[in-house]
């Protein structure tokens, strides 16, 4: 797959996922722009800007910084082709009945919020030039609820109801929004939290990108709406 000449939108881009999503979209010749709250992450990951990549301090709350890095961007390379929705985060939580309003919107906005606020940035340029791919990241835990994890289940389930809304608004006008499904992700942060646990079985990230990648290029043209789930063995 090559995706030569696309200007990717990263978000996240000083995570995990983030940095793979943003390896494989970098070999496949994309001009890259990656976002993250993380300023020292970005810097230690991507260094200072080049030809092929712009390395933004964004938070995804504050709709004017998003529209401010899209100026920048298109300044740059010309306007985002391809978004991929990374940024959010897991948090286990209280029993539903003692969850907080901090910890409920807290998770609401992380993983749910982000993806709203961006793809409201750049959906109108993409309806403007009719063309455009969007993968945001769910998760297999936003399919079922489990104990302790409602606020973080609702969210990606959130994500994924989006996903599915914005599918049926945009496949009719040259943009392809689906979704991934991860289990547990192999990062230090679940090798830290699970000691005990057998990392193989997890999901390695360069894998999940790898299906990101295929799902927002042109070989995935004829996929609207799609949860698809990337589980590995667990």
């Amino acid at each position: 797959m090559t995706m030569a000449g696309q200007v990717v939108m990263i978000t996240g881009a000083a995570g995990t996922l983030g940095k793979a999503v943003a390896a494989v979209f970098a070999d496949a010749g994309a001009k890259l722009v990656l976002v993250d709250i993380a300023a020292t992450g970005l810097e230690a990951a991507y260094g200072a800007e080049s030809d092929a990549k712009l390395p933004l301090v964004v938070d995804l709350s504050d709709r004017a910084a998003i529209d401010g890095a899209l100026t920048a961007a298109k300044t740059k390379f010309g306007p985002i082709q391809v978004v991929c929705n990374v940024a959010g985060g897991f948090n286990m939580g209280p029993a539903v009945h003692e969850t907080t309003d901090d910890f409920w919107h807290h998770l609401m906005e992380l993983n749910a919020g982000s993806v709203l606020n961006v793809v409201r940035a750049v959906v109108p340029n993409m309806l403007a030039a009719g063309y455009g791919k969007i993968v945001n990241i769910g998760a297999m835990g936003g399919v079922t609820g489990k104990g302790h994890m409602g606020a973080y289940s609702a969210s990606k389930s959130v994500v994924i109801r989006l996903t599915e809304s914005l599918s049926a608004e945009l496949r009719e006008r040259g943009i392809n929004v689906n979704c991934v499904l991860p289990s547990i992700i192999d990062s230090p942060a679940n090798r830290a939290d699970m000691p005990n646990a057998d990392p193989g079985r997890w999901v390695a990230p360069a894998d999940l990108a790898e299906v990101i990648l295929f799902l927002a290029s042109d070989k995935a043209r004829a996929i609207h709406g799609a949860s698809v789930p990337v589980v590995g063995l667990s």
